[in-house]
Order: structure tokens, then sequence, then C-alpha cells
């Protein structure tokens, strides 16, 4: 399904991710052979021909697999990867600083607003630059997924990756391991890097490549995340065939739902569920993209919406926070983008502060409670009518009733089967207006009730009765319920 937010055949997000699509490799990269090299040459002309359909990769002739040839290679657990890996919860951004504005200060200030990863871009495509990027990101203690045009899209997005020569703008996957061994080599020695950017937005016909991309990945770097980022979509069909055939370690995509003139993009809590719904089959962690800024038919965020977006992920499951953009791009990249969290000349603006605020105070603490958590059921409470692809609030054996204003509640249980305790995201379904909200719990289930503080780190024992809740705009409170 083409995305709502595709201009002229490609996405907003491929349209900036494109910057860097012709520029050097690293210095330390040793030159290509003939065939990689007429390769990157025709790269530059074949680009939207190659990602425009879904049915581009079909060119590759292969099926798709989590094998190189015919050596099956394990899929690492999330657990033991950068970012997906740990306590701590991912809070990425899109498009830093450009090269120019690329300081140690820079990326301090990055670091300073509580962010964790850099995804590459705004037109650093040079390995010089990556590499010049990786050491201030090393020292600011921040990752980064580099997102390399010459190496890593040659065997991933501008080409498919067949076994068969003669198939058109195709690499063998001989030629493909080459590739990712030079980026692997130029870039592996930083210990920033946590991994490649694959593929922005991929087309479901690409997803045989993309297999055997992550695969050439696994096999020779099993340290490093590979990273794809999918389309906005209301097909389930599409995200449960890319974790069914790419065997991801992640699932992320990107949907904005700040539309102009006050209005909520209908589809997003639509698109929400079946995000989730792939994640959960595939046992992995779902990401999501938060809009930071306004462009075409979008409206610039409030603090509370900034919040909000980040608070309604959280209870539908998500493992990782991305925001779009950090710096905000020129106007010469067209769609009418206004300021981010740092403006075109460098100025930080109202949403840098309120990111840092949430990222810092809120974020990173309740983060770290959920990422080890499964979440068991997401549900709106007092809502009506049901927005798309939404559930009303039903009883169960430890929560009889949510009453008063609408939020969304999202329940999370341990992966240990043993334990019947509950966690309880609830969060102000509105963005503009406080909401108040009463959890009544069953007492003769629920033995504790812990109420979470953020600034402690703690849960705030309470009376096992009803939980009076008061949320401002956006806000999200968790509980624990602990059972007899």
């Amino acid at each position: 399904m083409q995305s709502p937010h595709q201009t002229l055949g490609m996405s907003r997000r491929a349209l900036l991710l494109g910057a860097g699509a012709t520029a050097l490799t690293a210095g330390a990269v040793s030159a290509a052979s003939a065939t990689t090299a007429s390769a990157s040459t025709a790269s530059a002309s074949t680009t939207s021909a190659s990602a425009g359909s879904a049915s581009a990769g079909s060119a590759s002739g292969a099926a798709a697999g989590g094998s190189i040839g015919s050596a099956a290679v394990a899929v690492p657990s999330p657990d033991t990867l950068p970012l997906t890996g740990g306590a701590d919860f991912p809070i990425g951004l899109f498009w830093p600083p450009h090269p120019y504005a690329s300081t140690a200060e820079r990326f301090g200030e990055i670091k300073n607003a509580g962010f964790d990863f850099v995804i590459s871009g705004n037109y650093a495509g040079d390995g010089n630059i990556f590499q010049y990027q990786l050491g201030l990101a090393r020292d600011a203690g921040l990752k980064m997924l580099i997102s390399d045009d010459i190496q890593i899209r040659n065997m991933s997005r501008w080409f498919s990756i067949s076994d068969t020569p003669s198939d058109f703008l195709s690499v063998t996957p001989a030629e493909a391991s080459a590739l990712y061994i030079r980026a692997r080599d130029a870039y592996g020695p930083f210990s920033s890097l946590a991994g490649f950017n694959f593929y922005d937005e991929p087309g479901a016909g690409w997803f045989a490549t993309l297999a055997k991309a992550l695969s050439i990945s696994r096999e020779l770097a099993p340290q490093l995340l590979p990273y794809i980022n999918l389309f906005p979509s209301d097909d389930a069909s599409y995200y449960r065939s890319f974790v069914d055939v790419v065997k991801p370690s992640l699932i992320s995509f990107d949907r904005y739902p700040l539309l102009s003139e006050g209005r909520e993009d209908a589809n997003y809590f639509h698109n929400w569920a079946i995000v989730r719904d792939a994640a959960l089959h595939g046992d992995i962690p779902s990401w999501v993209f938060i809009q930071t800024l306004a462009y075409n038919n979008h409206r610039e965020p409030t603090a509370a919406e900034l919040l909000w977006q980040v608070n309604i992920s959280l209870a539908y499951g998500a493992k990782g926070i991305q925001y779009f953009t950090y710096w905000t791009p020129e106007a010469a990249r067209g769609e009418g983008f206004g300021p981010a969290l740092i403006t075109v000349d460098g100025e930080r603006t109202s949403r840098y502060y309120a990111a840092k605020q949430i990222n810092t105070t809120w974020l990173h603490q309740v983060g770290r409670e959920l990422k080890p958590l499964v979440s068991e059921t997401v549900e709106h409470a007092n809502e009506t009518p049901l927005p798309n692809g939404t559930v009303g609030f039903t009883p169960t054996n430890l929560v009889s009733g949510i009453t008063g204003d609408a939020v969304v509640v999202g329940t999370f249980r341990s992966r240990d089967a043993a334990s019947s305790d509950r966690w309880l995201l609830v969060a102000n379904r509105s963005h503009s207006a406080r909401a108040r909200a009463v959890v009544s719990v069953n007492e003769q289930t629920v033995g504790s009730i812990g109420t979470f503080q953020p600034a402690r780190q703690k849960y705030t024992p309470q009376r096992v009765a009803p939980v009076p809740i008061s949320l401002a705009p956006g806000a999200a409170t968790l509980l624990k319920l602990t059972t007899k």
C-alpha cells in the first residue's frame, strides 16, 4: 500500500535519506571490484525504479530465508543486540546535525536531551564523515545506525541479491558479502557503531533480498543491529510478511497522526494495532517514530502532543521511540517542513526542551520498566465511538472497571510464566485536556497496588481500592498489580 506521505513515488523519509546516495566511501575502505564499481555507478540512475513498487524485489529470483547459500544463519535474540538488548529503553533521532554542524558540542546537546542513538543522514553520506561522526558519538556516549549508501544500500536497496548473475540489477551473495565486509571494517572499530540502516520503507517485493541481506549481516557481524523502517500502512499482511520473510530483529514504522486544523489521523490506532500484532507474532520489539514538526497537511506539535504520541505508543507496546526529525530539513527539500527540535540555523526550539523533559524525566524511567514486559492487551476505556482498529475495555479478574474520562490502557505481563502480576500503563486519550479516571480492582485477587514514581524509579504502595488517576494532557501513569 502506498504511504499517505509519499511524493512522486518516494516517501518523505526516503527523499531525506537519498541525500547521500552519491557520496564517497571511507578512506579506510579498499577499492571495489569491477562488478561492484559498475553497480555503484548505475545506482544513482536506477534508485526510483528499484525502490518504487512492491514487485521490484522479485528480480532476485531466489527464495527468501535466513541463510547464505545452503548454510543456515541463526537469528540472534534481540536481547543480545545493541539498543534492543540491555535494560535501557532506546530513544533515537533521525536527521541529526549536518556535517558542518557535527561538533562535540552538538553531539553533547543530543546526549543532554536524553537521546541514546542517532540515525545518520542530513547530507552525511561520505565515509570519512561517518567515521568522524562515529567518533563524536563515541565521545558523547551515543550509538549510531549508519545509512551507508554505497556499501549497505548496494546490497539491500539499489540492487537485489541473486544467485543468477544475469538477473537485472543484482549482485551475487558473494558480492553482497564483500560490500558488507567493507562497511563493517570501515566503521566497526568505533564502539559507537550500533548497526546499519538497510532500507527505509521497503515495498513487500524487497523482503526476499532483505532477508538475504540480514542473513549476511548476521553471519559477518552478529553483534550489529540490522535496522529497517517500514511504511505506514493499514494492510496487516505487509507487516506480518515482513516478520515472516525477513526475520528482522525489530519492527519499526512511522505514522504521524497530528494533521492540520487540529485533526487526527483516523487510522493511527489501527496502524499501531497491526504493528503490535506483528511484533508479538515474531516475538520482537516494536519501535515507532513520533512527529516533531509541521509539514504538508500536518501541524506543529505542542509539548503535550509530543508526550501524547510517546505514551500512546508505550500503551501499544513500543520498545523504542524515535523522533522525526531532530534537525530541521531545509526548505529546498520540499514538503513544507517547519521547525523541528533544532531549526535549520541550529537554534533550539521549545520542542527541544519538551523532548528533553520527556526523555530525561519520564521516558527513560518508565521505558526501563516496560522494556522487559510483554504487551498483553491494549484497550480504550470510556471512549465512544471507538476509533478504527481499537477495542473497548473489558473487565478482567484483576481490573473490574475503569470509569471517568477516556483513557488508553496497555496491560503488560512478565515473561516469567509463573508470575500472574500485571502492569497497567494508563494514558490520557486527549492531548489537549486533563483526564480523570478511576481504576477499580478485584480485591479478591489483587494483593497490592503500586504507582510508579519516575523520579525515584520505585513504586509507591497504596491501599487496595479504587485508584483515582488524574492525567495532564498527553500524560500517563504506570500501575503494578501484584496478585495474591
